[in-house]
């Protein structure tokens, strides 16, 4: 059974390849979805980013019956969001939180991050590659307790 994972994009991700290449990398968005889209053949994968935290907290609140999981990367809003953070928490999502970049190694402020505790992990400095290491731990998980 194919499992349907959201992928979900916060603030400024819709900017990667050109917002600071040498932290972020030079793949686009549109290129990391369509890589994750190849890699990816035992999920059914629906991407979406916003630069405004309400709309994605509707997006999310909207897709909760109908997905079983969520790999999300809530950019600047990891480290101040409530609303994003009860919104998995309250549509009962199991998720996992991702990074490009090590937010462990960089300015104070981005080594907060409220939404890591309503998830079952966080993969944070993988690069892209994060993203993929995300969807495949989710459904290793949904996997093992669904048995």
């Amino acid at each position: 059974m194919k499992r349907k994972i959201l992928v979900v994009n916060g603030p400024n991700l819709n900017l990667l390849g050109e917002r600071e290449p040498e932290i972020y990398g030079a793949q686009t968005l549109s290129e990391l979805n369509q890589w994750l889209s190849d890699s990816v053949n035992d999920a059914e994968l629906t991407f979406f980013q916003s630069n405004h935290e309400g709309e994605i907290v509707d997006f999310l609140q909207e897709q909760r019956h109908n997905c079983d999981g969520l790999v999300i990367n809530p950019g600047g809003l990891t480290h101040y969001s409530i609303s994003l953070r009860d919104a998995i928490a309250g549509c009962q999502l199991t998720a996992v939180e991702v990074h490009i970049s090590d937010i462990y190694s960089r300015e104070a402020f981005r080594q907060v991050s409220l939404i890591k505790d309503v998830c079952i992990a966080q993969i944070s400095g993988h690069g892209s590659a994060g993203y993929l290491e995300a969807i495949e731990l989710l459904i290793r998980h949904l996997s093992k307790n669904s048995a």
